[in-house]
């Protein structure tokens, strides 16, 4: 304990212990050492009045344990004195056991000769050790051994004493003061970011480590390494922060050239030496291969830079570190670096608390201001650097200047967000700049295959191209195989786009310049996308019937509208022709009842024609087999559908809320690849052909085909099945062949009375507000059955067996239920609010489910008679061998009523505490929310709310006076009654060995 209690710098009365050689420097070098720590206030123990004899005084131990620093002068006849070899020893001792720092000066002798005690600093030790006790030479001489490998100065490697006292000086003053700072301890994420990195830096481990730190730009990398460097750098011999490598060392000289500056800038920086100068490459290796070093290099984005600085891990000192800053991950794994900290986006709560530190000075938004800075946040995508930008700008002002700031950053980036984000894009080749400019204009967050077939027709190397992306951290590809780019990255790329000259962009995303070329026929053949936003556009655009004659190689088009005015701008003439070599058609709010009769789709991939005035797309029958998405969403004047007997590979059709449509043609038994059909609330839809059985098709949503009474036979390879809002009166028997169908609901349908065949891999039932009346025992052998969904389903009047691995069944406002069949469900959560009719035996099967993970609330006015212990209010007390005489586990019962009539929410906590003796209250808590009531009934009266709960792990409750107290709390309800009910000790054992959900 003493030892550690010295460890804290209140305690050390001396900065500098000097241990040396009287006649050898007291007069010359440390006399003038000592001068230039004065004159920097650096305090140094002074000896004088110490009489020295074979043994150190005790003042002398003293003051060496008192000091921060103990810095070993080494002379040639250091060894001749056993006053010196015992202070050594104890300096050591204090180094091993206080963390004291100890520096090294080697004057006129040779590290090798202190090391192995040899030539005349080894022959004066010899003298020494004559008459002294072999025990007594051997911990001299390991001591002799140990300083001798501490790296320190050497007299004769400087050209004159003072530089090199100014050296030592300078050294000592950075040890002093490097303790570790407290400027991070503020940073959102600081101590899991540092938990990370110290697990991959494995400190305690004597070999070299190189760890990169890689991310996209912006992410936080050097304020990371910055903070790890603040915190280790006072456990380095030698430490350096080389910052902005990518920029800083830069020059038009040769490869070896670069690296012999490169190597002079570090060794500079490294040993504190002004204008070093390297001769050849070995020297990094010469003057730190046995020095432990710290080593910060910031932004690196070339192979070269890495190879000079840090080739090889012999070039440094045992328990060294190197930490690189990246955004190009790829080289870091040619530089055969394995430890790699991906640096991730902060959570979206993280993110608006980056926000508010830096607009508010605190963790939160100002009132009134949570919306703005929500927004704020979002348009930054949770990216640190621009959420620090943002928030200083928006510092101190209006919440109007918070609206026009937000509207600015909504169609151009901040011009220092924009500084450090551009760098990446500006160090791409032309084709990878233009593949970043294409993602970002049209594909991001859109699948990869999709984006593949694409960009099959262009220059573009698309996976070599992405994969450089990913590695630069420009993108990358989600769990989903979507390419996603972030949104402030996204930005640079529409200004990249923006800055070209006009007659040398690919990409056209400027309204006006669109307009131009749209109404004025001045397009050219090397414009191959454009991207048309017609809210940025003032009065109506009238398209010139030539409008796309010039734009032959055009194939990407998307004209859209960020803002839902309503207004229709574009005309378009009769005789308007499409670019024949079009591979996109994305034309929101598409203004014509057809499309252009010379339209031929032979190289569309995706047809997107959203919120259309389209009757019909065309006639006959058209080419279409590249074609692999449609989608057709809100035309609600569609009156039939194409031939699609060509669209051979079309994977999505989506004709959601296509009010007009009232039959599918037979084409579609052509659709073999089709994997997800949308026809939600088609409303008029009556025909579908049956027995199509398309063999990809694995999603379907046919919600509010509001006059679809039969289920057609379309695939046995369903996975997600929607039929709510139809009327559908039952299901054929064949739908126990479904052997994949997960998800399946059919709810909002008063016609559906029964149900008795459900596919064996359904893992999501919902029934609710449906005309159900009885079920049948087929739901005991869903072994994958995990949640059931029966709310408002009024005529339903028992429940059969249910599956033993369910985990929740809502039957809230079930107002005929009566009867259920008897629970083997301990996991699972019951939700029964609103069901005023279920009998007692239901009640009691309820009360009786031992809840090890679920809980249950049902309708009931007082706790159970069956409770050990029941209390009026929400909280009561008991001893603790009442309640847990032989198991850790009880069940809890709490009687709550709302507070408001409406309230369709249940939020309830409780606290388990030992006792009321102010700061020794201990406790352990729970929470839970129900699942809202459905509206408009909210709960009706009185319910039970009942679950369990464990104390198994003995540190979290300590009861006090061997009591302890029960404490409900809720702002929605008010607590009547509760009570708790002991469990069985088989319970306890369960729990221990699956820990409950609480």
């Amino acid at each position: 304990m003493a030892a550690a209690a010295s460890s804290s710098s209140s305690t050390w009365r001396y900065r500098i212990f000097p241990s040396f050689h009287g006649q050898d420097v007291r007069k010359t070098f440390l006399s003038h050492l000592r001068k230039e720590f004065d004159r920097n206030g650096i305090t140094m123990f002074d000896d004088h009045g110490i009489e020295r004899s074979q043994t150190i005084a005790p003042a002398l131990t003293r003051a060496i344990r008192e000091s921060r620093i103990s810095i070993v002068v080494l002379s040639n006849n250091y060894a001749s004195s056993s006053w010196c070899l015992n202070e050594l020893l104890e300096i050591l001792k204090s180094k091993e056991s206080m963390q004291q720092i100890v520096m090294t000066i080697f004057y006129g002798t040779d590290p090798s000769d202190v090391r192995k005690q040899t030539g005349d600093f080894g022959r004066a030790f010899n003298e020494t050790c004559e008459g002294k006790s072999k025990e007594e030479k051997q911990r001299w001489s390991k001591a002799l051994t140990d300083v001798g490998n501490i790296a320190g100065e050497h007299f004769l490697n400087w050209d004159n004493e003072a530089d090199m006292i100014e050296k030592i000086v300078g050294d000592v003053s950075n040890k002093l003061y490097a303790t570790p700072s407290r400027d991070f301890d503020d940073m959102v994420g600081f101590k899991l970011h540092i938990s990370k990195m110290t697990d991959l830096l494995c400190l305690q481990s004597e070999e070299v480590k190189i760890v990169g730190i890689c991310g996209p730009a912006g992410i936080g990398k050097t304020t990371i390494a910055r903070a790890l460097y603040s915190l280790l750098s006072s456990k380095f011999h030698l430490c350096c922060f080389m910052e902005n490598v990518r920029e800083s060392y830069n020059s038009g000289l040769d490869e070896y050239g670069l690296k012999l500056r490169l190597q002079e800038q570090f060794l500079s920086k490294v040993l504190k030496r002004n204008h070093m100068k390297v001769h050849h490459l070995g020297e990094i290796q010469e003057r730190l291969c046995d020095q432990k070093v710290l080593i910060v290099l910031d932004d690196v984005n070339n192979l070269e830079h890495l190879d000079a600085l840090a080739n090889d891990t012999t070039w440094f000192g045992p328990g060294s570190r190197i930490i690189l800053t990246t955004e190009n991950k790829e080289l870091l794994q040619q530089h055969g670096i394995n430890n790699i900290y991906n640096v991730d986006f902060p959570s979206n709560e993280e993110a608006l608390e980056i926000l508010c530190k830096h607009a508010f000075r605190q963790s939160s938004p100002h009132d009134g201001f949570k919306k703005l800075a929500e927004r704020v946040k979002k348009l930054c995508d949770n990216l640190p650097l621009g959420l620090r930008v943002m928030g200083l700008s928006l510092r101190g002002k209006k919440e109007d200047e918070w609206e026009a700031v937000v509207h600015r950053l909504e169609t151009s980036l901040d011009c220092d967000i924009e500084k450090v984000l551009r760098v990446g894009y500006e160090n791409l080749n032309e084709k990878d700049q233009a593949l970043f400019l294409c993602i970002a204009v049209f594909f991001n967050y859109k699948d990869y295959d999709h984006m593949k077939v694409m960009l099959a027709h262009s220059n573009f190397d698309v996976k070599h191209g992405l994969k450089t992306l990913i590695n630069k951290s420009l993108g990358y590809k989600s769990f989903f195989g979507e390419i996603v780019m972030h949104k402030l990255l996204q930005q640079v790329g529409r200004q990249a786009v923006l800055r070209q000259e006009p007659w040398r962009r690919h990409i056209l995303i400027d309204a006006n310049e669109i307009c131009d070329i749209l109404e004025n026929d001045t397009g050219t053949r090397k414009v191959m996308g454009i991207s048309f936003d017609i809210s940025e556009i003032i009065g109506g655009v009238f398209i010139s019937e030539g409008a796309f004659k010039r734009l032959r190689n055009l194939q990407f088009l998307k004209v859209y509208k960020t803002k839902l005015d309503g207004n229709d701008r574009l005309h378009t003439p009769e005789g308007m022709e499409f670019p024949p070599r079009l591979r996109l058609l994305h034309w929101e709010a598409y203004p014509r009842k057809c499309l252009p009769p010379t339209f031929i789709p032979e190289y569309i991939v995706e047809l997107h024609m959203q919120d259309s005035q389209l009757e019909r797309l065309w006639k006959g029958t058209q080419p279409l087999t590249n074609l692999k998405k449609m989608v057709l969403t809100r035309s609600y004047h569609l009156k039939e559908l194409p031939d699609l007997s060509n669209a051979t590979n079309l994977e999505l059709l989506d004709l959601s809320h296509c009010t007009s449509l009232v039959e599918v043609p037979s084409s579609f038994s052509n659709l073999r690849k089709l994997n997800n059909l949308m026809m939600s609330y088609c409303t008029k839809l009556e025909v579908v052909p049956p027995n199509m059985n398309l063999p990809s098709l694995e999603w379907i949503n046919m919600d509010g085909c509001s006059r679809l009474s039969s289920f057609p036979y379309l695939s046995t390879n369903i996975k997600t099945l929607l039929l709510s809002k139809t009327v559908v009166e039952e299901l054929s028997p064949l739908t126990m062949f479904w052997s994949h169908l997960e998800y399946f609901k059919i709810s909002n349908n008063l016609k559906l009375k029964t149900l008795t065949h459900v596919p064996k891999r359904v893992t999501s039932l919902d029934l609710s507000y449906s005309g159900i009346e009885t079920i049948s025992d087929c739901l005991k052998d869903l072994n994958r059955l995990y949640h059931l969904h029966l709310v408002g389903c009024k005529k339903l009047v028992s429940l059969p067996e249910l599956p033993g691995k369910l985990i929740s069944l809502n039957a809230d406002n079930c107002e005929s239920l009566k009867l259920i069949s008897p629970l083997a469900t301990p996991n699972t959560r019951l939700s029964f609010t609103n069901c005023f009719k279920l009998d007692q035996k239901a009640q009691r099967l309820i009360t009786q489910q031992p809840y090890i993970r679920g809980y249950a609330c049902f309708p009931g006015r007082k706790v159970p008679a069956e409770f050990d212990h029941i209390a009026i209010g929400n909280s009561f007390t008991a001893f603790t061998e009442d309640i847990f005489p032989d198991s850790s586990s009880v069940k809890i019962c709490a009687v709550i009523s709302p507070l408001d009539q409406q309230t369709r929410h249940i939020s309830l906590s409780f606290r388990l505490k030992g006792g009321d003796h102010g700061s020794h209250i201990t406790g352990v808590y729970f929470g839970v929310d129900l699942p809202s009531a459905p509206a408009p009934l909210g709960i009706q009266m009185e319910h039970l709310f009942i679950f369990h709960c464990d104390v198994a792990d003995e540190d979290r409750i300590y009861a006090v006076d061997n009591k302890i107290v029960f404490e409900f709390s809720s702002s929605s309800h008010e607590i009547i009654e509760c009570g708790v009910k002991k469990q069985q000790p088989w319970i306890s054992e369960y729990i221990r060995g699956s820990r409950s959900w609480w």
